[in-house]
């Protein structure tokens, strides 16, 4: 099979978009992923006929689509989405990646996972009760992961006689608190996800509303970050040598561009030891290419014999980032054990693992009302704080408003290689929360 191969700055016909649900519980967010897949004709026939079946044993008519979500027996039991269910579907305008999240509060380190990658947050509002404290908390966390797109799906329009002063008073609230954390895009859309109004198809109950459906915001809502834009790293994973017969001098460094692009003949710097030369060769899948870009996988060659191994981080000389072994990041707590001060960790920033300690947690972020709770001592699970991590060995980190991809790092337990945080390296939210102005550019286009 053949890999078609992109140009920076040229798009392929059918993008790629990665998108989150939240919600609190009972909100419909599984309904809503059912109806999305189903009207969208993403369904295979067996397991809609599975769906069908397991509604008629629970005594329902018509099919329950939030079954086609909720997979783990648990959920089905409870009727709740515990864990995050990646589905992936297309249609013939784009490919989607979607993760169905969790609406528990005690879940949300679920969200984190899910909407870490996401470049947009649909988050479902029960009419009937407008927005909640979990909300505001999941419009936090999609703040927080610089999610840059927002969709405020305000569920359940049915039981509320599809009234349009309802929807416009929760989408007045949330988008006033959503923009008050520097979300840079909200969409607000009146839905019935158990009906189909609004999802795929337009609704006939709401010709007040004159915007798109989920879908055809979905399938139109532009994916305007561009990695080849962004500042070139290329984290190193392996060191090649094959000191065979014909390739007996041969020292490529292979791994996945993170961001940006690179030339044959670009002067760059291997960090974290400072060292330069210059980019002498770049092999893509066996042939040797003259410029390469994120995300393709590649191996680099330098003119100068230089010492890098797996973990060190190539950038350009003119544009690399700065190196540290003090790191000032917010943090989302993972582990069900507390992460407290003085702990040892390892931290993993791309390819490198080192050992660090945590020196310092200044506060503990009370989603609710974004109010910072100064020195908690420790952060339990689903908690979001301040942290300072002092580490053994310099690291090369962006700050994660520049990119999600070098700017985030996991802090792991060494005893057992558990996951204890996720975290962003720099400042937490944007300009509108902080006041601090941003750059011109400010898009969270990354």
């Amino acid at each position: 099979m053949t890999e078609t191969i992109q140009r920076p700055g040229v798009r392929p016909s059918a993008t790629l978009l990665r998108f989150a649900t939240a919600g609190s519980v009972d909100d419909g967010k599984s309904t809503l992923v059912g109806r999305l897949l189903h009207d969208s004709k993403s369904v295979l026939t067996d397991q809609l006929e599975a769906v069908e079946d397991a509604s008629r044993k629970r005594g329902q008519e018509a099919p329950d689509l939030a079954l086609l979500t909720d997979g783990l027996r648990a959920e089905r039991e409870q009727g709740i989405t515990i864990d995050v269910a990646y589905r992936y579907f297309a249609t013939p305008r784009r490919r989607f990646i979607l993760a169905d999240t969790p609406g528990h509060v005690q879940y949300t380190r679920n969200m984190v996972t899910g909407a870490s990658t996401a470049e947009l947050a649909v988050v479902l509002v029960d009419a009937r009760n407008g927005v909640v404290e979990q909300t505001r908390r999941h419009a936090a966390v999609a703040a927080l992961l610089r999610v840059p797109h927002v969709v405020l799906a305000v569920n359940k329009m049915d039981l509320v006689d599809y009234a349009e002063p309802v929807f416009a008073a929760i989408a007045r609230e949330f988008t006033a608190y959503a923009a008050s954390l520097g979300v840079p895009e909200i969409t607000a859309i009146p839905i019935s996800a158990l009906a189909g109004d609004n999802v795929v198809e337009p609704s006939s109950h709401m010709d007040w509303y004159g915007g798109p459906t989920v879908l055809e915001h979905l399938e139109t809502v532009p994916v305007s970050h561009d990695l080849t834009a962004c500042h070139a790293r290329f984290p190193v994973q392996y060191v090649i040598r094959p000191q065979t017969p014909e390739h007996r001098d041969y020292r490529g460094y292979a791994g996945q561009i993170a961001a940006g692009v690179f030339r044959i003949g670009e002067p760059v710097t291997v960090l974290p030891s400072g060292r330069t030369s210059t980019i002498a060769g770049i092999d893509l899948l066996g042939d040797s290419v003259d410029i390469a870009w994120a995300p393709q996988s590649v191996t680099i060659r330098l003119t100068d014999d230089v010492d890098v191994s797996r973990g060190d981080l190539i950038a350009p000389s003119d544009d690399a980032p700065a190196v540290t072994q003090d790191i000032e990041a917010t943090v989302c707590h993972v582990a069900d054990r507390p992460l407290t001060i003085g702990q040892r960790v390892l931290i993993k920033h791309t390819t490198r693992t080192v050992k660090a300690i945590v020196k310092d947690i200044p506060s503990r972020l009370t989603l609710d009302d974004l109010s910072q709770h100064p020195a908690p001592g420790q952060l339990v699970a689903n908690d979001i704080g301040r942290v300072v991590v002092r580490t053994a060995e310099p690291l090369a980190l962006d700050a994660y408003a520049d990119s999600r991809r070098t700017g985030s790092f996991l802090l792991i337990d060494p005893a057992d290689g558990t996951t204890l945080a996720a975290g962003m390296a720099g400042g937490s939210f944007a300009a509108a929360a902080t006041g601090v102005p941003e750059p011109d550019d400010a898009g969270w286009d990354f």
